[in-house]
């Protein structure tokens, strides 16, 4: 008998146990129909906290995660189980068991008084997505696909992620998980029952009959930039200069039954190109134009949210370490899972200390956070309790209550096809690229028909 059996399932996973408790995990797996045919050493539990652990300490191995889960026990670090046997248990859990974890998490978490999360009483949230490279095996290119060049596979499969992001804290309130293949839009879809009451927005590569219909029909709100061709014939003007136009299904002109009314607002940011924007908030007075010209910045939190998973957490430019779809998927799940218990240190201690979470580092509550595994500090709600005031005391030394400043950074690409590029224009730009600066206010100018 293996030494772990009897004494794994009481590992828990640091801080993070706080929201994911012993009692969910049993909970979920039995929801999942996850049960364990005999005790073993590597428990369906076990597995959960393990799993997770995978995205906490993701640039470590198999063998290093659970170092860092059992060091603190002498009993269970002398006998790691190995590669193999923990890859099997992975494929026993499977992915269900964790998207199901994280549906039972996600969720808004801004308070009301919350600055920058709330429009004339609606939630402010973004839908965008985002991809994560996986190993480059068979049966990864054929579930995911990938970027190719020439016809010929160019870079690592790829799983995209699109997800419903609070736009004042960065909390995920609803994702979904597909291919490279698969469009934004399908994946965005599957976010609209979670939006009622919210006010959505989104980038210009969302625009379409069916989402429209869909978010609206939940009793979400839309705001939406387009292209220029998108609900381009004015039907109605308005007495502020915006006016209301059909956008309808590809192909179709006028006032066609399938389409849908939408109000055009236009604009431009520092004299620049005009920006179109489309909402189903009809009465210029109740929705003046220059305030959700405003909002719309703030659809970058949605990116802001994306860096906190694929830059700090994941670790800049990572593979994904699961050759197989399903464990793929899993391991997607457990980031999300991950990153939004993380948030919800973030608002606790903004919270506690009267501060915008704007101004709480995620690098260093993530920092804390692998801190709190390793030396399994917070594994009864005593522990957790004094591990966070104690996370809290050094936080405050870190914040000052100001504003965040306003910053910006030129936009290029970071990862071209080649390393070795000809492209003297790619030289150039890099070259020329200036760092992160901070700015002015923009000016933001309607720009009425």
């Amino acid at each position: 008998m293996h030494p772990w059996v009897g004494l794994s399932d009481q590992v828990r996973l640091g801080v993070v146990t706080r929201w994911v408790t012993p009692e969910l995990v049993a909970e979920v797996l039995g929801r999942c129909g996850v049960r364990d045919k005999k005790p073993g050493a590597l428990p369906a539990g076990f597995m959960v906290y393990y799993t997770l652990a995978l995205a906490l300490f993701q640039q470590d191995s198999y063998d290093d995660v659970a170092e860092q889960l059992v060091g603190s026990n002498p009993q269970l670090s002398a006998s790691i189980p190995n590669k193999s046997s923990i890859t099997r248990a992975r494929r026993r859990l499977g992915p269900l068991v964790l998207e199901t974890l994280f549906r039972e998490l996600a969720g808004p978490l801004a308070p009301v008084d919350l600055e920058g999360s709330f429009y004339r009483g609606m939630r402010l949230a973004a839908v965008d997505g985002f991809v994560l490279d996986a190993p480059d095996t068979r049966a990864n290119r054929v579930a995911f696909g990938g970027p190719t060049k020439n016809g010929q596979a160019a870079g690592f499969p790829q799983v995209r992620v699109v997800t419903l992001t609070e736009c004042g804290t960065h909390a995920q309130i609803d994702a979904a998980v597909g291919g490279f293949n698969g469009g934004e839009p399908e994946l965005a879809l599957t976010a609209a029952g979670s939006a009622a009451g919210i006010l959505v927005i989104m980038d210009r590569g969302f625009p379409g009959v069916a989402l429209w219909k869909a978010y609206t029909g939940a009793g979400a709100h839309l705001l939406i930039r387009a292209r220029s061709c998108v609900a381009a014939r004015p039907v109605e003007r308005l007495p502020d200069g915006t006016y209301l136009a059909r956008m309808n299904l590809g192909g179709q002109k006028g006032a066609h039954p399938g389409g849908v009314l939408v109000r055009v607002i236009e604009y431009r940011v520092d004299g620049g190109e005009v920006v179109r924007l489309l909402t189903d908030l009809l009465d210029p007075e109740a929705y003046p134009a220059a305030e959700l010209a405003l909002l719309y910045h703030a659809r970058w939190e949605a990116e802001s949210a994306f860096r906190q998973i694929k830059t700090f957490q994941r670790g800049p430019a990572e593979v994904l370490r699961s050759g197989d779809p399903d464990l793929v998927r899993q391991e997607v799940w457990a980031h999300l899972v991950v990153h939004h218990c993380l948030t919800r240190i973030i608002m606790s201690l903004a919270g506690d200390n009267g501060i915008d979470p704007d101004r709480v580092s995620f690098v260093r509550v993530l920092k804390h956070a692998r801190r709190s595994v390793v030396r399994q500090c917070a594994d009864t709600p005593k522990k957790i309790k004094t591990f966070l005031a104690a996370l809290a005391a050094k936080a405050r030394r870190k914040l000052d209550n100001g504003a965040r400043r306003l910053r910006e950074a030129d936009r290029h690409l970071k990862r071209p096809d080649s390393k070795y590029s000809s492209k003297l224009s790619y030289r150039i730009k890099t070259r020329d690229r200036q760092p992160t600066r901070r700015v002015g206010p923009k000016v933001i100018t309607l720009h009425p028909r």
